[in-house]
């Protein structure tokens, strides 16, 4: 409750416990860190063989596909990256691995059984609604304004099958919200009234490709703007020949 993110590293646990352990250790942080909406990350020996192969080893694809099935937000490579022979090869391998798991309907089918009821707080109903109203009408962008992080965070909690886009004034919680699931943020000044947050969404959307001409896009945002844990907003907008112009 007290971390911002939580990182699962199997060197150390594996020091402090039985090496059986950690396995199932790994998966009760993993799960709780998703209860919480906290980014979590799975890590050490992911792809060790890489340090010195230009492949792993099948063990390993499945460590790493694992770690994804259960909903990590990232997976990292540590000596396969920093000092190993093949840096761009295990980076991309680790890389096809996950996008693999992510098209697998048994991957959607284990991160819907493992989502959370909301909570009963405006911010997470919002944060239901847009994951609802993205799948049923098959949104494949949902804009979150966001001073502080959480309304992006609350919605990649619920891993919506649709690119989470974080705008936000502030450059450090762009850099936090680069490691959360699917959440790509972009910097921008606050939005100054409603016209404009859905003005400037649709923009964004269209700019980052996630978007064209005739596509609908979630926003979701709090009034007043820039009120951090303020989520109370949440609207539907068409992208228009305008956003596209200006983008």
């Amino acid at each position: 409750a007290v971390a911002d993110g939580l990182m699962v590293a199997r060197g150390d646990l594996g020091v402090e416990m039985p090496l059986e352990q950690v396995p199932g250790v790994q998966k009760r942080i993993t799960r709780g860190a998703r209860r919480l909406g906290k980014p979590v990350v799975v890590a050490t020996q992911m792809l060790e063989s890489m340090i010195s192969a230009p492949v792993p080893t099948r063990a390993e694809v499945s460590d790493v596909a694992t770690a994804v099935y259960e909903g990590a937000d990232a997976v990292m490579l540590s000596a396969e990256s920093a000092s190993g022979d093949f840096p761009v090869e295990a980076v991309s391998t680790m890389n096809r691995i996950a996008e693999q798991v992510e098209q697998d309907g048994i991957y959607w089918s284990i991160i819907a059984a493992q989502r959370n009821q909301p909570e009963s707080t405006a911010s997470d109903a919002i944060a239901a609604a847009a994951h609802q109203i993205a799948d049923t009408l098959g949104l494949k962008a949902v804009m979150a304004w966001t001073a502080s992080g959480s309304t992006a965070l609350r919605l990649a909690r619920a891993r919506p099958d649709a690119t989470v886009i974080a705008l936000t004034p502030k450059r450090e919680t762009a850099r936090r919200l680069a490691l959360a699931w699917g959440t790509h943020p972009i910097v921008t000044n606050d939005a100054s009234d409603i016209d404009d947050m859905s003005f400037r969404a649709c923009k964004f959307a269209v700019r980052e490709n996630f978007a064209g001409v005739g596509d609908r896009v979630i926003v979701v945002a709090g009034l007043p703007f820039g009120t951090p844990g303020a989520t109370n907003l949440v609207r539907i907008a068409t992208v228009t020949p305008e956003h596209a112009a200006k983008a």
